[in-house]
């Protein structure tokens, strides 16, 4: 059908070209924040509108999050639209033209449908080709050639990097230093924002999404106090290393989103010791990726179709059970984890795997989770 379309000419576009030609017409000086990546961009996003709101913006959030962005309010010149997209999306949007595009990291994604990592960077790269001002992140080779290649056209570019990586080359970057965000701006040096006990913002990965937040910005990056509040104030989302409650020194932390290895990482590495949820339909490659992070797991609670053969991967690296579901794996951790005597121990749920063999989406799979532990909180019987 695509084919015989293209042959005919005819186009095939999706709903954020269809926004971006509207934005155009009736207010093309709107701010547009447009935000991509592998991982994080949902954080980022929301973060970026929560602290728009904090400076007093009228702000509509949606895109590949929550609301389709043609059911947001109209482009206006007091409204700023910040918007989540996916690869999906950018590839239907051929003019796609943010005031501010951000481009967090590019990791092996959807394959299945872009073919290579050269094509799949590549659709990630025209998100901020023709944004007013381009936020990028520096800790990937892909996004590191795509800002080299902005910088070079000679367009506004911020650059972000956690690992303080290739920063050398740019004139506008934030990067983490311990906990602070600290901005190097041609010559200069200020704080942009400092992340220390803001749980919701746990991790690096989350410093990266907080320092691209602040950058996209623009301007109103240069208030330090606003940003401090902001983000301080910043919820988090929910099944994103989502804080569910505490039993004695045990934390219980939802964070089903965690779908593949790779985002699984990022919770593995935000604790010291974990008492690990993990399984559900497995992605390609399994959980062989975490093996240089089995250090920081105490022990695994396997669900799922992907039980056996996790197990198989974890062999006697470190104690599993094979649970076969949230209930009776919540209980049995939270057991361990208060009989370990450790200090800060955590219950974490982060599957690597994808939810479909037991539930309709990780949502579901987080609100179960959640009910569960709130279950075993209030002293009931597992559900």
């Amino acid at each position: 059908t695509v084919q015989m379309a293209q042959k005919r000419g005819v186009e095939i576009i999706g709903d954020i070209e269809l926004f971006c030609r509207e934005r155009r017409k009736i207010a093309p000086d709107s701010d547009f924040v447009a935000i991509t990546g592998t991982n994080g961009k949902s954080t980022t996003t929301a973060l970026v509108a929560h602290l728009f709101r904090r400076f007093g913006f009228e702000t509509e959030t949606g895109g590949n999050i929550g609301t389709p962005v043609l059911a947001l309010a109209a482009p206006a010149k007091d409204r700023v639209h910040v918007v989540e997209c996916s690869s999906f999306q950018i590839d239907l949007a051929p003019s796609l033209d943010p005031s501010v595009g951000v481009l967090l990291n590019i990791t092996p994604d959807h394959l299945d449908r872009h073919g290579t990592m050269e094509n799949y960077a590549a659709i990630k790269a025209r998100l901020v080709e023709r944004a007013g001002l381009a936020v990028i992140g520096m800790d990937d080779e892909e996004s590191r050639a795509i800002a080299r290649q902005r910088i070079k056209s000679g367009g506004r570019t911020t650059c972000v990097s956690v690992a303080q990586f290739a920063i050398d080359q740019c004139e506008d970057a934030i990067i983490l230093e311990g906990t602070a965000l600290v901005r190097r701006c041609a010559g200069t040096t200020h704080l942009a924002g400092d992340l220390a006990g803001i749980s919701s913002l746990r991790g690096r990965h989350n410093a990266q999404n907080a320092a691209a937040a602040v950058a996209a910005l623009g301007p109103l990056g240069s208030d330090p106090g606003r940003i401090a509040q902001g983000l301080r104030t910043f919820p988090g989302l929910p099944h994103r290393l989502e804080e569910v409650g505490r039993l004695g020194k045990v934390l219980f932390v939802n964070d089903s989103k965690a779908t593949n290895a790779d985002a699984a990482e990022k919770a593995l590495l935000a604790f010291e010791r974990v008492f690990w949820i993990a399984g559900g339909r497995a992605k390609a490659g399994g959980i062989e990726p975490l093996r240089p992070l089995f250090d920081r797991i105490v022990k695994a609670y396997l669900i799922g179709e992907a039980a056996g053969l996790f197990a198989q991967t974890i062999g006697d690296s470190f104690p599993f059970e094979l649970c076969g579901t949230l209930e009776a794996a919540v209980p049995a951790a939270a057991r361990d984890a208060q009989a370990s005597g450790l200090e800060s121990p955590v219950v974490l749920l982060s599957p690597a795997s994808a939810s479909f063999d037991q539930f309709a989406d990780f949502e579901k799979r987080g609100d179960w989770f959640r009910a569960v532990v709130n279950a075993l909180l209030a002293g009931k019987k597992p559900l």
